[in-house]
């Protein structure tokens, strides 16, 4: 991806015709810094449902991502690749806190057993 300040200079000398598509925020400054997720989930019964990520840095700042629109399937040893945005960019990750929700007002609770994950920065993708 490209900072909305700098794509000119650097998509247009490299192409003769360039498309350019902004995946931006609706609050100010309108960026968004986007992260990875791949999680394996432990669970034996299949779960379906949402995950919001909250990151927090060493002074307690903390930024929460959007849900995305459409639910995530997850099965046992089975590796889910989920792309989390974020209105703020946290540089120095202390702590990261995962929510499951099915996004329904009843019936069971369930929860989603995480065997291992793992979080990219798409923006900084050498952190």
């Amino acid at each position: 991806g490209y900072h909305a300040d700098r794509w000119k200079k650097l998509l247009i000398p490299n192409s003769s015709s360039t498309k350019a598509y902004f995946d931006t925020s609706d609050k100010d400054p309108f960026c968004m810094y986007n992260y990875l997720l791949d999680i394996t989930t432990w669970n034996k019964s299949v779960r379906r449902g949402f995950i919001k990520v909250k990151l927090s840095d060493y002074a307690g700042d903390t930024v929460e991502s959007e849900i995305n629109s459409e639910a995530s399937t997850f099965q046992q040893y089975k590796r889910v690749k989920i792309l989390a945005g974020f209105h703020r960019d946290i540089e120095k990750i202390a702590k990261i806190s995962l929510t499951f929700s099915t996004k329904t007002l009843i019936g069971p609770k369930h929860k989603l057993r995480i065997l291992q994950m793992k979080l990219k920065s798409l923006n900084n993708p050498k952190r």
